[in-house]
This record gives C-alpha cells, structure tokens and sequence, in this order.
C-alpha cells in the first residue's frame, strides 16, 4: 500500500467560447502535435487551452494550431480543441484530445482572438462565429 503523499494540478477549462451546445456531443478524438505548439501562447499553464483553432497536418493526420501561413495542412481550419489537455512535459508526446468541428462559436471569447477570414472561409457551413 502506497501511502505518500502526492499533489495533482488541474487547469479551469474556460469553454465560454462555445456559443451553443450544438455540436459538442459530436467532437471527433485527435492527437495533437506537441512539437508545432508554443508554450507560452497554446500551453502557458500546462494545458493547451479549450478552443484553439487547429488545422489538420497533411503527413501522418495529426493537428497542430491553425496559421493561415503554414503549408503543412495546417492552413486550413478544420475545428477547435474542444475541452483543456494536459501538455506533456516534453514535446515529442502527442496527447489525444476532442475536436470541435460544428456549431457556435463566439469568436470574441476564443483564447487565441479573432479567426481570420481564410479560416472562417474554411468553415463556412459548419462552423457560425457569433
């Protein structure tokens, strides 16, 4: 029997992004690409944040933040990080999470800012910034 004593972190996850709830129980399991993350800007208290807009990268089919300046696959938005993931504490493991691919989304209160226009040209359809 263990019994030492152990502390566990956990992040608030703000989903105040999420205009609606439309959507949210259709979220498809991703795995991140840690390596194409900033620390400070996408994982600044250990999580990567709920609503990170994301692009799917062409070569293996894993996702890294959406740049309307990549050529990687990750020019095109396809969805948001649904709900907070632990960020490991190397780079070179991708963590699974939750893409967020149809509904409302208010766009003043993502954690990164406002989308651009190419990216909500990407989702047009699916995806309505309130």
């Amino acid at each position: 029997m263990d019994l030492t004593q152990r502390t566990t972190t956990y992040a608030s996850d703000d989903q105040s992004w999420l205009g609606s709830e439309h959507g949210t129980q259709a979220t498809e399991s991703i795995a991140l690409d840690t390596s194409l993350f900033t620390p400070a800007t996408h994982y600044p208290n250990g999580f990567f944040l709920s609503g990170i807009p994301l692009g799917k990268i062409t070569v293996g089919g894993k996702y890294g933040p959406y740049s309307d300046a990549a050529n990687d696959g990750r020019q095109t938005l396809v969805g948001f990080l649904f709900a907070a993931v632990g960020a490991p504490s190397v780079n070179t493991i991708d963590p699974a999470g939750a893409l967020f691919t149809h509904g409302k989304v208010r766009e003043s209160r993502l954690p990164l800012g406002a989308v651009d226009a190419a990216g909500k040209a990407d989702v047009a359809g699916s995806i309505r910034f309130v």
